[in-house]
């Protein structure tokens, strides 16, 4: 079975000197069970993305930050 949820914790540490964040983004397929639901319903049909951004510390390559939107949301919207 799927998990409608998942908790995730990452640890705060704060940085000694500046933090320089890389973020980067990804489209993930969020719901869907396959082509055969393309085909069944006709081309019409469309199926559910989301991005996740994620924001790495560039120096210790840790991740510093995850943030799942729907997928017309850009990196710099997440920055804000």
């Amino acid at each position: 079975r799927r998990q409608k949820h998942i908790d995730i914790v990452i640890s705060y540490q704060k940085s000694s000197d500046g933090l320089h964040l890389l973020m980067d983004s990804t489209g993930m397929k969020f719901l869907g069970e396959g082509e055969w639901k393309r085909k069944k319903h006709g081309p019409e049909y469309r199926r559910q993305w989301r991005k996740l951004h994620i924001g790495i510390d560039a120096k210790t390559l840790q991740i510093r930050a995850v943030q799942l939107t729907t997928n017309n949301v850009s990196d710099s919207q997440v920055l804000g």
